[in-house]
């Protein structure tokens, strides 16, 4: 059991109150969000250190057009500029973010789909996307699908920089769990990970349904080391669950899972996880979408989270993503005990009890 301490250590490694160190870390629940509107998007601005040298993320909890595919690249550049105004280092959007997601009528989905896969879009990201990047907006990260094999399609995410070719199999992240829908026409990476490394850290991607499956936040976190995940999703809200004898029950169970997993994944293996997921209504369907996205700490702790309802942009300035993890194993780090027990398999992704 840890003590209680009258002084913590920020991410620089200086002491300060606790009280100091709570106010400047709260989540929503205790203050309310800076909100300006800008160019019809609401924008959240939130600081997460004084230090500029630090990670200023923006994260895009926006809503996909379907059938819409040019109206969707046009809102990707408006959201672009507002990040790049406001000095974004890294820009997250969620999966799907060109096409919109899935739906049944096989014939008129695949037409729509094939209209919008990367390999039509390149001169776009050449001409419209790559020239926002600068010596401030360093990375976006997009996701879309690409031609894959057997008539399916890859659900790929892009790393789009000056120092990354997006379009090369080493540099792009294939979303390994597929659920329902999405094994009729996507397939799936199987034993897809991806890591870059950057000035502010070493950082992990996920799609979505993949957060759910332990074994791979595991793998990034004690194997590849990163000290974050990106997961970008479009993740749904609507599932009903009910324990009627203990009167419990939720219409939006799909929703809480999102939250839960957040913060779980985030605090077992004490890495960032930075989530960008999809709101609203699908066009077609009628399917809805839980938002929700945000900045969740290694301690699990919710940080910033995005409305589950409307189109809002988060920009969290000067996020010490590598001191405040250091920090927080310093206090207490679970991997030490971990390999005390488990061991890594070497050549594998996978990791025993069983000692030689």
């Amino acid at each position: 059991m840890t003590k209680e301490r009258s002084h913590e250590r920020d991410p620089s490694g200086n002491t300060r109150s606790t009280a100091s160190y709570q106010n400047r870390v709260r989540t929503l629940n205790d203050v309310a969000k800076d909100e300006k509107t800008v160019n019809e998007f609401h924008v959240f601005e939130r600081f997460f250190s004084d230090s500029d040298e630090y990670l200023s993320i923006g994260i895009a909890n926006i809503h996909a057009i379907v059938p819409g595919i040019e109206e969707n690249k046009e809102k990707i550049l408006r959201v672009l500029d507002i990040f790049k105004q406001r000095k974004v280092n890294v820009a997250v959007f969620p999966e799907f973010c060109l096409t919109g997601y899935f739906w049944e009528d096989k014939t008129q989905c695949r037409r729509y789909m094939d209209t919008g896969v990367i390999e039509n879009h390149l001169d776009w990201i050449e001409d419209c996307v790559k020239p926002m990047l600068d010596d401030q907006l360093a990375t976006i990260i997009l996701n879309n699908i690409r031609t894959g094999r057997n008539d399916k399609y890859f659900n790929s995410t892009f790393v789009i920089s000056r120092t990354h070719d997006h379009m090369i199999e080493p540099e792009i992240y294939n979303k390994i769990f597929l659920p329902g829908i999405e094994k009729t026409y996507t397939e799936t990476g199987r034993d897809d990970r991806l890591v870059i490394e950057t000035r502010w850290g070493r950082f992990g991607f996920t799609t979505c349904y993949d957060y759910l499956f332990s074994e791979l936040i595991q793998e990034y976190a004690k194997i590849d080391k990163v000290d974050a995940v990106i997961q970008i999703a479009s993740w749904r809200s609507s599932a009903r669950r009910d324990y009627a004898g203990m009167n419990v029950g939720t219409d939006t169970y799909y929703g809480d899972l999102w939250d839960m997993v957040m913060q779980s994944r985030s605090a077992v293996n004490q890495i960032w996880t930075i989530a960008c997921n999809a709101v609203g209504t699908h066009g077609v369907t009628g399917a809805r979408f839980w938002g929700g996205s945000g900045l969740w700490a290694p301690s699990g702790m919710k940080l910033l989270q995005a409305s589950n309802l409307e189109e809002e942009l988060l920009i969290i300035h000067n996020i010490d993503i590598k001191g405040q993890r250091r920090t927080e194993m310093d206090d207490f780090n679970y991997a030490v005990d971990f390999e005390e027990i488990y061991r890594h398999v070497e050549g594998k992704c996978m990791f025993t009890r069983i000692r030689d």
